[in-house]
């Protein structure tokens, strides 16, 4: 069974949330979710930059 992602330097910009974990291989991945109840808003990105743009121009459609 692999091992759930640890996250580390999370950041809020409104509701969603930014943050950056390790995969299996060792490479970091950045991931934005918006935490908004009905909203499945998930985006992965290799660079922090891109995921922290993906978080300020999300619309939240719930």
């Amino acid at each position: 069974m692999p091992r759930p992602n640890r996250f580390y330097d999370l950041r809020r910009i409104g509701p969603v949330q930014v943050g950056s974990y390790n995969d299996g291989r060792g490479r970091t991945k950045h991931t934005a979710s918006c935490t908004a109840p009905g909203c499945r808003f998930s985006v992965e990105k290799w660079d922090r930059s891109a995921a922290d743009l993906a978080a300020r121009t999300h619309r939240c459609s719930a």
